[in-house]
């Protein structure tokens, strides 16, 4: 049995400590426009629970009362869409960097796999196979688990425009407004990041 290489462990150390980094970065800064979203949210819901609590108060029929709905539904739609496309942005910053580590792995093991099986002795071809069905059968698994996340994100993304649709509010990219929601100015704040 040969000895391990110090150098090829301290070059996997470095390299697995920086895809760590990568995604501790990428959380910290997931995490960080999340609140800036959340703080938003929060400050625009208090100044509108005030100018709502006054209309309220001003109304005179049942019309007007339900008319003071419709921006609250509208404002939650349009948070719920921000923070959709902030978790959507992560989730697929997460995932590239996963794949390409995966893919390495992979790589990496094959490789070993194959040089074990040159320089085994008789019958460590069973292993090299055993391994190899191992390999492509964690694949096949990696490759479920990345379509079963985009068929969710899919449905996500279908239920967040149904709702949109519902409420008569316009998609992001198409509205215009005259005067940009706080929710709103923090998601694209974040997203600028």
């Amino acid at each position: 049995m040969s000895n391990p290489n110090i150098e090829q462990l301290a070059a996997a150390q470095k390299a697995n400590a920086e895809v760590l980094l990568a995604l501790l970065r990428t959380a910290f800064s997931g995490v960080e426009r999340l609140t800036a979203l959340n703080v938003a949210a929060s400050r625009e819901f208090f100044n509108n629970s005030i100018a709502n609590s006054q209309q309220l108060l001003a109304a005179k029929d049942a019309n007007s009362v339900a008319n003071l709905a419709q921006p609250s539904l509208e404002k939650l739609v349009e948070y719920s869409r921000s923070v959709y496309e902030l978790t959507t942005d992560v989730q697929k910053e997460v995932t590239s960097v996963i794949e390409a580590q995966y893919g390495k792995l992979t790589k990496d093991a094959a490789s070993a796999v194959q040089k074990a099986s040159a320089a085994a002795p008789v019958g460590g071809d069973v292993f090299a196979a055993a391994m190899n069905s191992v390999i492509s059968a964690s694949t096949q698994a990696f490759e479920s688990l990345n379509s079963v996340t985009r068929q969710l994100s899919e449905i996500a993304e279908a239920n967040i425009q149904t709702a949109t649709k519902a409420t008569g509010v316009k998609a992001a990219a198409t509205k215009a407004p005259a005067k940009t929601s706080a929710t709103a100015a923090a998601a694209k704040k974040s997203t600028a990041k």
